[in-house]
């Protein structure tokens, strides 16, 4: 076997495909508190709701008490089913159901340094979940298991310039791990290899927020895009014509810019929306070297700009409970002709609903329930000398919690 075909059936999917089914398109994770799943995330750059506004608009800390810390969960299942057939045939089914149920937390602490000056931190996974295929799925030797987790700390400063416009910005300060596995030849059931690399990055995010008005509210914020160069192994297993040994791949997570609205309709109704931009157009070729530099893979991916929508509403049904409920959709990043069965990604369309309800004057637990309905995709990938073909049945639920407690 040659090297090029192990190129793209592992080392050239390393950082390509192996969130899985994320939930902001591609392989971000949008699930940053529990208090706006409700809503959809419609909004977040402008309600500044809790400390968790961190993540989504620095600036919204001017409108935080004093100290508030926020603790949230997220459980998050995908459902990703394959069906079709692979060429040559090599025996096996479809796989099974590939999405693995994950825990993504989240933590936010907030204070305000002086009456203009507010300090944050926020530590969550702004990219991640993890899939498996069964081991003898006829698609085994492009992808079997898939595992991509990051840690985040976000350091921020928010500055109030008047009493209608603040501004805010942060440090991310990134770490990722990821591993791959999958089988190296059709010819050889019980010949593996598994990818393990790791790397820190870091980047960083801005907002502004404007009170337009006494019932109306704008947020701008902007994250920045996060360059990795992974550095690992490749383990071969029962293959002697492809060596173990060290590898790196380069990737750029990409940029992304939220433009929101908090509008307060009456004492018990509030609204919101919002538009998001993503840059995945910078993920647009993977080149994969070994450590002496000689390379081994350079894959165009050539992804694409994406627009996530979202509208949600607030009902302060009492002084202790509040409802929530919105709607989204994700556009699909991965255009047909390059979509891997690693990430089968496809367009999202979100129904969320949640609350909150406050124990206390300084405790809040917040809670919400979304599930998605994912689009149904084609599948055209050859790889691993293979080439598979059919589509992809997938859908995701999520559930999220969140204690915030304010001092």
């Amino acid at each position: 076997m040659s090297a090029l075909p192990l190129n793209r059936l592992t080392l050239g999917l390393a950082l390509a495909g192996f969130a899985g089914l994320s939930h902001a398109a591609g392989f971000a994770l949008i699930e940053q508190n529990a208090s706006g799943l409700g809503n959809a995330y419609a909004g977040q750059a402008a309600s500044a709701q809790d400390a968790s506004t961190v993540y989504f608009n620095p600036a919204g800390m001017t409108l935080l008490p004093n100290r508030q810390l926020v603790v949230a969960g997220h459980l998050i299942k995908p459902k990703m089913a394959f069906s079709g057939t692979v060429t040559p045939a090599i025996g096996g089914g479809n796989g099974g159901d590939a999405g693995d149920l994950t825990f993504v937390p989240n933590a936010y602490f907030a204070f305000r340094l002086s009456p203009q000056v507010h300090l944050g931190v926020g530590i969550n996974a702004p990219f991640g979940l993890a899939t498996e295929y069964a081991p003898d799925w006829i698609g085994r030797t492009q992808a079997i298991k898939s595992e991509l987790k990051t840690v985040n700390i976000n350091p921020s400063i928010a500055y109030k310039v008047n009493d209608t416009f603040s501004v805010g910005a942060g440090i991310n300060i990134q770490r990722i791990e990821a591993t791959l596995t999958n089988q190296i030849h059709p010819a050889f059931n019980t010949s593996h290899i598994e990818i393990k690399g790791d790397d820190y990055g870091w980047g960083f995010n801005l907002g502004a927020l404007w009170q337009v008005g006494s019932s109306t509210r704008l947020g701008l914020a902007y994250r920045s895009k996060v360059d990795y160069t992974l550095e690992g192994s490749a383990a071969v297993t029962n293959f002697a014509p492809v060596p173990s040994g060290p590898v790196t791949a380069e990737v750029t997570m990409p940029d992304s810019a939220s433009l929101s609205l908090f509008y307060k309709l009456s004492p018990r109704w509030d609204l919101l929306a919002d538009v998001t931009w993503t840059g995945w157009s910078a993920f647009d070729k993977l080149r994969v070297v070994r450590t002496d530099g000689s390379e081994l893979n350079n894959t165009p991916e050539n992804w694409e700009d994406i627009l996530r929508y979202s509208l949600g509403a607030t009902w302060h049904m009492s002084d202790k409970l509040s409802l929530r409920g919105g709607v989204a959709y994700d556009e699909a990043s991965v255009p047909d002709l390059y979509r891997t069965p690693r990430i089968p990604d496809g367009a999202r369309t979100w129904l969320a609903v949640g609350g909150q309800y406050r124990m206390s004057k300084h405790s809040t637990i917040d809670f919400g329930y979304a599930h998605l309905f994912v689009e149904d995709v084609g599948l055209h990938s050859s790889a691993g000398g293979t080439a598979l073909n059919g589509e992809y049945d997938s859908q995701a639920d999520i559930l999220s919690a969140q204690y915030t407690h304010s001092f």
